[in-house]
């Protein structure tokens, strides 16, 4: 297996400008994506655990198909293009989505019967379409300034830009929450500006972007070089078309493979991280543990799952590197084992807030770890510099398809009774794991060939 360059002083140093600033403004993308449950726990009867189930798993499900369209796209027009138009449609749509819940709240304040169920999945499912740029664009730009033996600890930085975002998305909107307490006409509170704050974010870190972000090391006077991944040896081919874009990922059992564990994925990270929150804030007498507003587990759980994505992320991508040659598949099975074990575990934890969060911390490690490891890594070796966007589209794709099959089926299943959320989720945690051995050995073909 080749090994990685030794970079300059100079050169990490661009490297670390380029990926940092990026990750921020991906981390406040998330924010503007999950901003969505915090204001579902805020809303009560305008929007029902059935309610969020639709909006967010219609919303998924464009993120999860427009990767059809937009990862051949993000390929052709260069990661920064792709990461920039993520920025702009995530900007438009959630302050579309402030605006349309402000009209409502007032509406509902003057004694009418608003429902905001058509406009949100409307517009939250345009919110979602332009988001799927922002993987795509990430793993595409750092698909050229990163080798193949130096993936596993992008890996964990990965993990950590996702983890930044969730904690955005979860505490920093909580604290919005707070302090918009009282603000809105009449005395209501301001639950808008939930939507409003991540569109500020973006807003600044796009601007920023439009000047620092590089797609290659050549756009910022350093030499490009082979990274070892699929598209070795082909830097003077011309890019190829969608067609064969395809036809290099669906031609991939390595791909197809780490799609469906994605799929898995895609169940058993949002079927813990959005629904802990949702049952630990739904009131007892509804099923739920109705914990208070000051509870650290509450409180914090943005946090914790922060904390929990940095620790999975590092831990999958110096695994891989460094135990198994930059070999995803052992990695991504020993985190699907510690899910198998987790997930029958949280069976047994609904009335316990502490063995509840101790369980999901656990599984959240696994989750993130798995997804920063195949999604965020494995996307650039197999589908290479080439087709790295395409790739991530196709198994960030799979993710989102899990993602909005576990909302469908939780916003039903938590309706009728919390006791059917645990074990939705064990099957996939196995079927994941059986699939991470069908990639055990797999490793990019440049790095096989190089010497």
């Amino acid at each position: 297996m080749s090994t990685a360059p030794v970079h300059s002083r100079e050169y990490r140093i661009r490297r670390f400008f380029n990926w940092f600033p990026m990750g921020l403004l991906y981390a406040f993308l998330y924010w503007g994506r999950y901003n969505l449950t915090v204001a579902k726990s805020s809303l009560g009867e305008l929007m029902t655990n059935a309610h969020f189930g639709t909006i967010f798993g219609v919303g998924t499900t464009v993120y999860a198909f427009s990767f059809l369209i937009n990862g051949p796209i993000t390929d052709k027009l260069g990661g920064k293009r792709g990461i920039l138009l993520a920025a702009v449609g995530t900007v438009f749509a959630n302050v579309a989505l402030g605006l349309t819940l402000q009209r409502a709240m007032v509406e509902r304040a003057a004694g009418g019967t608003p429902s905001v169920l058509l406009s949100f999945t409307v517009l939250y499912a345009i919110n979602m379409y332009f988001q799927s740029f922002g993987a795509a664009a990430i793993v595409k730009v750092n698909a050229a300034w990163f080798h193949v033996r130096e993936r596993g600890g992008f890996s964990g930085i990965f993990g950590a830009m996702i983890s930044s975002g969730i904690f955005f998305a979860f505490d920093v909107s909580s604290r919005v929450l707070g302090l918009a307490k009282g603000k809105g006409d009449g005395g209501m509170d301001a639950i808008w500006w939930v939507f409003f704050a991540p569109a500020c974010a973006v807003v600044v870190l796009g601007c920023i972007e439009v000047f620092l972000l590089k797609d290659a090391p050549s756009n910022a006077g350093f030499e490009d070089f082979d990274t070892g991944d699929a598209s070795s040896g082909e830097a003077d081919q011309e890019a190829p078309s969608a067609i064969e874009l395809y036809k290099r990922i669906l031609g991939s059992p390595v791909i197809l493979t780490i799609c469906f564990i994605e799929f898995c994925t895609g169940i058993l990270r949002n079927g813990t991280m959005h629904w802990v929150d949702i049952y630990l804030k739904t009131d007892a007498i509804k099923g739920g543990l109705g914990l208070a507003r000051d509870h650290f587990l509450r409180s914090n759980w943005g946090l914790i799952l922060m904390v929990a994505g940095i620790i999975g992320g590092n831990i999958a991508g110096l695994v891989s590197d460094k135990i198994f040659a930059s070999r995803r598949g052992p990695a991504a099975g020993g985190l699907y084992l510690v899910l198998c074990v987790a997930s029958i575990a949280m069976v047994f934890t609904l009335k316990s807030a502490v063995a509840l969060g101790i369980c999901a911390f656990i599984m959240q490690i696994a989750v993130i770890g798995t997804h920063g490891l195949l999604s965020g890594t494995a996307t650039m070796d197999f589908g290479g510099r080439k087709a790295a966007a395409t790739a991530v589209g196709a198994i960030d794709g799979f993710v989102y398809l899990g993602t909005a099959v576990q909302s469908f089926a939780l916003g039903a299943l938590t309706t009728r009774s919390w006791s059917y959320w645990p074990p939705f989720l064990v099957p996939f945690a196995f079927l994941g794991f059986f699939l991470c051995t069908r990639i055990w050995h797999a490793i990019p073909k440049g790095a096989k060939s190089a010497h």
